[in-house]
């Protein structure tokens, strides 16, 4: 009966670390950085250099893992006051803020490592600047001091793509940035809905989120012209001839219901519309990336 106890608390300890890493929002990243990969990559599967693939996954999950921890950490006080994140493995006492400082060091050392020597030293580089973008810049400075915040520290979390192509290439050129951008763009467009949604707990533990300091309509008016900026970087594949024209139909088609949901905001103010909004930018990342694959991988059309 104690060595079940004991299996289940160090189950119960493995588990909050895991959260420390945040998970689903690390798998959208290597998702990403795996498209980036994979259209750096010849369009012909026997031709892929899986095991370079490999190694950069595993390394851009450790400082992506790192950098969550450490937004872990800096935020702690706060999220022992907001709703969404009360349950949080530090708010909660189920972690130390030491133990999550090492574990964060570690996955940090292991990521430079790995994709030093096994990857390249380019994209070693630019996984630490993403890192300590979202970590040190947006987390420890901007989210604090300015509604600009999500904006100004979404670049670290459109780097990915430029990960992932130069971890194939060893350079980042253009069709690289050409997805930072639209990923840039969209940050705004999907992260400020949940901060309408969740306005009151923003304000309440006093960050500067744009909700709570210019009003929910002025925002979702940001959201709209955000929206319209992405729509209108998803056609830039295709008119570099980095994408054919399956990927541009079904971008297009994206972009009616990424706008339908950012109109809705402004003329169908509804509690419930914030998430659908919030909801669908998932899914249209994902979808719209998932194109671009599809449309690389497609001989003759």
């Amino acid at each position: 009966m104690a060595q079940s106890r004991s299996l289940g608390l160090d189950f119960a300890v493995v588990q909050s670390y895991c959260e420390l890493t945040k998970p689903r929002v690390v798998s959208l990243l290597i998702f990403t950085a795996m498209v980036g990969m994979l259209l750096a990559s010849p369009a012909r599967m026997a031709d892929i250099h899986w095991t370079v693939i490999l190694w950069a996954n595993i390394g851009i999950a450790l400082a992506s893992g790192a950098a969550a921890a450490i937004n872990h950490v800096v935020d702690r006080q706060i999220d022992g006051q907001m709703r969404r994140t009360h349950t949080r493995p530090l708010p909660n006492d189920a972690i130390s803020v030491t133990g999550a400082l090492v574990f964060a060091t570690v996955l940090m050392a292991l990521s430079v490592l790995v994709l030093t020597v096994f990857v390249n030293k380019l994209t070693a580089i630019l996984t630490m600047a993403g890192l300590v973008g979202y970590a040190g810049i947006y987390t420890g400075f901007l989210k604090r001091r300015t509604p600009q915040n999500i904006v100004l520290g979404g670049a670290a979390g459109a780097v990915p793509p430029v990960l992932g192509w130069a971890a194939v290439t060893g350079h980042a050129p253009l069709a690289s940035w050409v997805l930072f951008l639209i990923i840039f763009l969209w940050t705004p467009a999907h992260f400020w809905p949940l901060a309408i949604y969740r306005r009151d707990d923003y304000a309440r533990v006093g960050i500067p989120m744009m909700p709570v300091t210019r009003g929910i309509r002025y925002t979702s008016w940001l959201i709209l012209g955000y929206t319209v900026a992405t729509v209108l970087a998803t056609q830039v594949p295709y008119m570099i001839g980095m994408a054919g024209k399956p990927y541009i139909i079904g971008a297009d088609i994206l972009g009616v219901g990424f706008l339908y949901h950012a109109l809705r905001l402004i003329y169908a103010p509804d509690r419930h519309n914030p998430m659908r909004m919030f909801g669908y930018s998932i899914a249209y990342l994902t979808i719209l990336f998932a194109a671009l694959l599809a449309d690389h991988y497609m001989v003759g059309l």
